[in-house]
């Protein structure tokens, strides 16, 4: 098979072939049609996520058919089609596992990081861990669910019932949780970078109050907020954005280091807090909301071959929506 592999962080993949892989227990062949491009990919490429499994195959929005099915797997025939998200394997076991917070387990292990990922013609998954995709997507505008529209729903969660909701970045996660936000009769405020009108024009199209700068406070004082920027500073921005008792979301898995705030913009009972990974309910749960909004994902299309061109597009903000990697014609 042809994969694009990261040797070494820093430097672009590799496109090399490799032999296929064989399911073991309790795991499936899958042939993969489409992967997007998430920018926590970008972190594992440039080397801000430190623990990869090298040499990587990167990727964990995935989406394929079943070609082959280990031992011990139910439930999962040939032929079906799955969703490969963030979360790739738990132990099962720990606090976390045993309390519904998979997500926090410290044994876990992630696709494309530790688990070679979906930017490749085959991979092999856990099938306890994949996630079958609504009739309603073809497989390219599923590929960003896996990830952008999982992590993006967490985060919403994460914001309780605020019914004015900032939303900073507004990329792949951004343009999926405003529909739902929207859908759900809340006021979306949503902060671009400074002279992007491209970007807010397209928050705009999808129904927001508010569109603007960074830079600027809301016309509105805000519920909550959620930063899916990786930039550190923009948290006491949010923090000054929000009302006493609010919440400030901060929903990457990767950040730049927050800056010294004083204290009197978290006083008031504002929390910040962090949305980490997801879990299998999670999946579960988006799935179903997300047909009944209906979530349309926007996606520019590469070939595998072009992966590094796409991790560049999306490095630089050139991406309306998501970057996606369609494999085969759908």
């Amino acid at each position: 098979m042809r994969a694009m592999v990261l040797e070494q962080p820093g430097r672009p993949l590799a496109l090399v072939s490799r032999p296929l892989p064989n399911p073991g227990a309790g795991q499936v062949l899958l042939r993969v049609v489409a992967c997007a491009v998430c920018r926590t990919d970008l972190h594992v490429v440039d080397g801000e996520l430190t623990e990869p499994t090298l040499p990587l195959i990167p990727g964990h929005e995935i989406v394929g058919f079943v070609e082959r099915v280990g031992q011990g797997v139910a439930g999962v025939s040939i032929g079906d089609r799955l969703g490969v998200p963030w979360l790739g394997w738990t132990c099962g076991t720990c606090q976390f596992c045993t309390s519904g917070r998979e997500n926090l387990c410290d044994q876990a292990r992630f696709t494309g990081y530790q688990l070679d990922g979906g930017y490749a013609e085959f991979t092999v998954a856990d099938a306890r861990f994949c996630l079958p995709i609504p009739d309603q997507y073809g497989s390219v505008e599923a590929a960003p669910l896996l990830c952008a529209g999982l992590i993006g729903f967490r985060a919403l969660a994460a914001a309780g019932d605020a019914r004015r909701l900032g939303i900073y970045g507004f990329g792949a996660a951004a343009h999926i949780v405003a529909q739902i936000a929207v859908h759900q009769g809340r006021e979306v405020f949503a902060f671009t970078r400074p002279g992007d009108a491209d970007a807010r024009a397209f928050a705009l199209e999808l129904g927001v109050t508010w569109a603007g700068s960074s830079l600027e406070p809301p016309p509105q004082m805000l519920d909550a907020a959620l930063i899916f920027a990786p930039v550190g500073a923009l948290v006491p921005v949010a923090l000054s954005a929000v009302v006493k008792g609010g919440t400030v979301v901060c929903a990457g898995i990767h950040m730049s280091d927050i800056p010294a705030f004083p204290y009197d913009r978290l006083w008031g009972e504002r929390v910040v807090r962090s949305v980490a990974n997801l879990t299998r309910a999670d999946g579960m749960a988006f799935f179903r909301v997300a047909p009944a909004v209906p979530v349309r994902t926007s996606v520019t299309t590469y070939p595998l071959e072009r992966a590094n061109e796409a991790l560049d597009d999306l490095r630089a903000s050139r991406i309306r929506g998501a970057a996606v990697l369609a494999l085969e014609a759908q």
